[in-house]
C-alpha cells in the first residue's frame, strides 16, 4: 500500500494558548487561509491549561491581560478579580475559543516532534508524536515562552515513595494536602503562589529555599463595578496608553531618579506603590531602578525592611530577605500573605544554599550534611526552560539541514525575536530577544501575529513566497539586544531565566529585548516601511527553478 501524501495547508500553528488562538482567528477568519493548529494539551489554554497549582494567578491586571482585537469581546467579558486566578483565565480562553469557533481548526493531544524545511518545495513538514505529517508554506510557533518546565535535576527523584508534583504540569484532579507532610523546592513566582495557599491546609509545609526572592504585594481585590464600567467606557484609550508603555500597562507616575530623591521622598513613593500593589513598585516608582546600582540598592533595602516587618522570627526573615543581586533582575514575584505563611506553626524554612540538596530519597530529601527531611508529597516549583525551550523542543531543521539547536548552540540568534536566519517562513510569536515577558503578553502576541500575517500579505501582494532574515540583520539584532542588556543591571544577577542560565548547560545570553515595547514596535514599523529591511524575500525554490 502507498501511504497518502501529507495534506498541505497554508499555515501550521503550534499552540492553543493566547497566541495560538489569535493566530488561528486571524489566519483563518480574517485571511481565509487553510490553517491547522496543534497542541499537546487536551483543550485550549496554553500555559494556563498546565499551571493549575494552588494560587496560580496572573501578575498583570485583568483589564490589560486580555485580548484587544475585538471590541464586543472586551465589553462582554466580566472579570471577577483585578488579578484573575488560573481557572478564570482558562474560562476566558474557553469563551474565546467558543465565540470564534476556533476548536474545529485545532488538533488537541497532539505534540509536534519535528519541523523540517524542504528547500526544493519551500514548504515546512510537521511531524507529530504519532508519526503523522502535514505540510505548509508558513509555520507560526505559538508554543509560548513559559511552557516547558525545567527538568528536575535532583538525583533520586524517581525513587521518592510519595507523590511528586510539578507546578508547571499540575494534575487536573483536586489535590488535598490536609494532614500531609509537604516539601516544596523553589521560591520563584510559582513557588511563592503555591506556598501561600498550601500553607493554609498542609499538616506540615517545609520550604527548601536556595535563593530568596524580592516578592511584593499583588494588591488583588474583587472587581469594582464602577471601576469596570469606567474602564470599559474608555477601553480604546486604555489600550493605546498600554501599548505606549514599557511594560504594556498604562502606569504613568514614575519619577526620574531614586538617587536624586530625598530619603523621605523615596519612602513616600515606595510606600504608595507597595500599598497599591502589582508591578507599580517595579516599573512605576523611579526610572533608574533597573539601570543604577545605587538607585536599586534603595529599593532592595526597602523591600528587605518590609519583609522583616511581616515575618515574626528574625532568623527566618533574614533568610527570606534577598542579598547579593539587584531587585528586578529576576522577574519580581507578586504575592498575597506569602511572608505571613512563615508565621504559621506548620511552616518551616530550610536554607539549601548553605546546606545544598544532596539527593531525593524514598522518604524525602537529604541535604549535604546528611540531614533528611521526610515528606509525603514533594512539589517541584523549579521554573521553566524559558523562551528558547519551547522552540528547541520541536526539533526544528531549516535550510540545508541546519538544526535550530545548532544555530542557537551559543544562545538564541534572531531578528526582532520573530525569525531566525536559515529558517524561512517560521514566525516565533514572542520569541527570544523580543519584549515578550517584559511586556503585557496578550498585547505582545497581537503585535507579533499582526506583523507575521502582514508579512505573509506582503509576500502574496508582491508575487513571492518566502521571507527570512539575512544573517547580517540577525547578527546586528543580537548585538543590539546584548548592548541594551549591558546598560541595565540584568547581567548582575548570578542566575536568572531572563539570561537563560537557570538551566544547566544553557548558554548565558539575554532572552528579552530591554528597549521597551514602544521602541520595539517603532523599529518593526521602520523595517516594514523600508520594504522589510533586513529580510530576504523570494519566490519558492521550485518556482525559481522553472524560471
Amino acid at each position: 500500500m502507498v501511504s497518502p501524501a501529507p495534506k498541505t495547508y497554508d499555515a501550521i500553528v503550534v499552540g492553543a494558548g493566547f497566541a495560538g488562538l489569535y493566530a488561528v482567528h486571524v489566519l483563518r477568519d480574517k485571511r481565509n487561509l487553510d490553517v491547522v493548529a496543534f497542541d499537546a494539551a487536551g483543550d485550549v489554554g496554553g500555559t494556563w491549561y498546565w499551571n493549575r497549582y494552588p494560587g496560580a494567578r496572573v501578575d498583570i491586571e485583568s483589564v490589560h491581560y486580555s485580548y484587544s482585537f475585538d471590541e464586543d469581546l472586551q465589553q462582554e467579558w466580566h472579570w471577577s478579580e483585578r488579578f484573575p486566578a488560573q481557572a478564570e483565565i482558562l474560562s476566558y480562553l474557553d469563551h474565546v475559543a467558543d465565540r470564534f469557533d476556533l476548536r474545529r481548526s485545532i488538533r488537541f493531544n497532539t505534540r509536534i516532534t519535528a519541523l523540517t524545511w524542504d528547500d526544493e518545495e519551500s514548504l515546512w513538514t510537521a511531524t507529530t508524536g504519532a508519526g503523522q505529517t502535514c505540510r505548509a508554506r508558513f509555520v507560526v510557533s505559538a508554543a509560548g515562552t513559559l511552557s516547558v518546565p525545567k527538568r528536575p535535576d535532583f538525583p533520586g527523584v524517581e525513587d521518592f515513595a510519595g507523590e511528586v508534583l510539578l507546578t508547571g504540569n499540575w494534575p487536573h484532579h483536586e489535590v488535598s494536602f490536609a494532614g500531609t507532610r509537604v516539601g516544596i523546592i523553589g521560591v520563584g513566582s510559582s513557588g511563592i503562589q503555591a506556598i501561600s495557599e498550601i500553607a493554609k491546609t498542609a499538616g506540615e509545609l517545609t520550604v527548601l529555599q536556595r535563593t530568596p526572592n524580592y516578592a511584593t504585594p499583588i494588591g488583588n481585590y474583587p472587581t469594582d463595578p464602577e471601576e469596570e464600567r469606567a474602564e470599559k467606557a474608555d477601553y480604546a484609550a486604555i489600550r493605546e496608553a498600554s501599548r505606549n508603555h514599557f511594560l504594556g500597562v498604562p502606569y504613568s507616575e514614575v519619577r526620574p531618579s531614586a538617587v536624586a530623591a530625598t530619603p523621605e521622598q523615596r519612602r513616600q513613593v515606595f510606600d504608595d506603590r507597595w500599598n497599591r500593589g502589582g508591578f507599580r513598585l517595579f516599573i512605576d516608582s523611579f526610572g533608574d531602578i533597573l539601570f543604577d546600582k545605587a538607585a536599586n540598592d534603595t529599593i532592595a533595602q526597602y523591600i528587605r525592611e518590609r519583609i522583616h516587618e511581616r515575618v515574626h522570627d528574625k532568623a527566618t526573615a533574614d533568610l527570606l530577605a534577598p542579598e547579593g543581586y539587584p531587585y528586578g533582575t529576576k522577574r519580581p514575584p507578586l504575592e498575597t500573605d506569602y511572608y505571613e505563611s512563615y508565621n504559621r506553626p506548620n511552616v518551616s524554612l530550610v536554607d539549601v544554599k548553605s546546606n545544598p540538596i544532596d539527593a531525593v530519597t524514598p522518604a524525602g530529601v537529604r541535604l549535604a550534611d546528611g540531614t533528611e527531611h521526610h515528606f509525603d508529597v514533594l512539589i517541584l516549583a523549579t521554573g521553566f526552560d524559558a523562551c528558547t525551550g519551547p522552540l528547541l523542543a520541536m526539533n526544528i531543521t531549516g535550510r540545508g539541514g541546519l538544526r535550530l539547536a545548532d544555530h542557537w548552540s551559543d544562545g538564541p540568534q534572531t531578528y526582532l525575536g520573530l525569525m531566525a536566519a536559515g529558517f524561512p517562513n517560521l514566525f516565533m510569536i514572542t520569541g527570544p530577544q523580543s519584549p515578550s515577558v517584559l511586556y503585557n503578553m496578550p498585547l505582545a502576541i497581537e503585535d507579533h501575529v499582526d506583523f507575521s500575517v502582514a508579512a505573509m500579505d506582503h509576500l502574496r501582494a508582491t508575487g513571492r513566497d518566502v521571507i527570512e532574515p539575512t544573517p547580517q540583520a540577525e547578527k546586528d539584532w543580537v548585538a543590539h539586544t546584548n548592548e541594551l542588556a549591558q546598560a541595565t543591571l540584568l547581567p548582575d544577577s548570578p542566575t536568572s531565566w531572563y539570561m537563560g542560565d537557570n538551566i544547566p548547560g544553557k548558554p548565558r545570553r539575554v532572552l528579552v529585548y530591554l528597549g521597551g515595547a514602544p521602541a520595539y514596535r517603532a523599529k518593526c514599523d521602520e523595517i516594514v516601511a523600508a520594504g522589510y529591511e533586513g529580510f530576504a524575500l523570494s519566490p519558492a525554490e521550485r518556482a525559481l527553478a522553472r524560471a
